[in-house]
């Protein structure tokens, strides 16, 4: 049986749950975008004021080493955050806003692979990031 939710994992691991680590990994379950350190304390803090960024840093830390979360650098300076058990999608960044979206394209996942056999390998993982700036459609 795989388990689902980021606590489950924690928990199967043996993370120590605090009630702070719970809230920091609650607001992690709640995110539908790519939280850095400071996005994750603002929406933590928001809920109990008592949480330190310290808190926060120390939590993902643990989550990332444990495998749990995936670290993203998206050359913006932040680290962002996602689950590390997620179906496998690339990402497009909105270089003016910072805006990161998920996408999949079964056309980009055949290309790869074809890229791969030719060059003689079986293709196990891959990564792709995409930037840009959305088109001026008035010019």
């Amino acid at each position: 049986m795989m388990l689902k939710t980021i606590l489950e994992r924690c928990k199967s691991v043996g993370i120590r749950m605090t009630g702070q680590r719970r809230l920091i990994i609650t607001v992690l379950e709640n995110s539908r975008d790519h939280p850095d350190v400071e996005t994750l304390f603002e929406r933590a803090n928001e809920i109990d004021n008592k949480v330190s960024i310290a808190t926060v840093y120390r939590t993902v830390k643990i989550l990332k080493n444990a495998g749990i979360l995936e670290k993203l650098e998206f050359n913006d300076g932040r680290s962002r955050f996602e689950d590390a058990v997620r179906k496998h999608h690339d990402h497009l960044i909105d270089l003016d806003t910072g805006k990161v979206i998920e996408f999949i394209d079964e056309e980009i996942e055949h290309i790869q692979k074809k890229i791969a056999d030719k060059l003689g390998y079986k293709l196990i993982g891959h990564k792709l990031e995409l930037y840009g700036k959305k088109n001026d459609r008035d010019n």
